[in-house]
């Protein structure tokens, strides 16, 4: 029978279980939170982003939903920079071209400001600057694709939650915790 973990990724913690980084460096890694012999990540979070990570014992799931050809949908809940224009939403739904390529169209709308758990450390705050939350969905996972996407567009990005991969969402998930699905 598949296992399938739902995790909520901390933030400044990497979506592997070991850290192969510059010795004398010790970075939090998905072993201080898990310690399910044989299950593995099903795809990546970057470690300045949160929210739901699915680990799996299953290699052909794992490759499903991390693979860009199934087109498996994956919505962020991201904080933004700035106040988002018509026209700067309209870009992010009909896909933007950044330095790899264009990118597939995305699912984007203005909402407001999540029911999230505070983040450790916090967001930087200024008084100057107005911020906004947006709700992507994208289909695909290019390295800091959301983030670079909003930067395109002229949007920052200043906190970002992975809510849902496909059917699976961070309901009732606190960080650093899971369950299974």
């Amino acid at each position: 029978m598949t296992r399938i973990i739902l995790f909520n990724k901390p933030f400044d913690v990497l979506s592997q279980f070991t850290d192969k980084g510059t010795e004398g460096t010790e970075r939090r890694t998905l072993s201080e939170f898990i310690s399910i012999p044989g299950v593995y990540p099903a795809g990546r979070l970057d470690r300045d982003s949160e929210g739901l990570m699915v680990l799996t014992d299953n290699g052909k799931l794992q490759a499903r939903i991390s693979n860009p050809k199934f087109r498996s949908p994956k919505t962020y809940l991201a904080q933004v920079e700035g106040t988002p224009t018509h026209d700067q939403l309209e870009q992010l739904r009909k896909g933007v071209t950044l330095k790899d390529g264009p990118t597939r169209p995305a699912q984007t709308e203005q909402i407001a400001p999540p029911d999230l758990w505070q983040r450790d450390p916090p967001v930087r705050y200024r008084k100057t600057v107005p911020d906004a939350w947006l709700r992507l969905t994208i289909t695909e996972g290019r390295n800091r694709q959301v983030r670079r996407m909003t930067a395109h567009v002229g949007l920052p990005c200043l906190r970002l939650v992975r809510w849902s991969v496909g059917e699976w969402s961070l309901d009732g998930i606190m960080p650093g915790k899971w369950r299974d699905a």
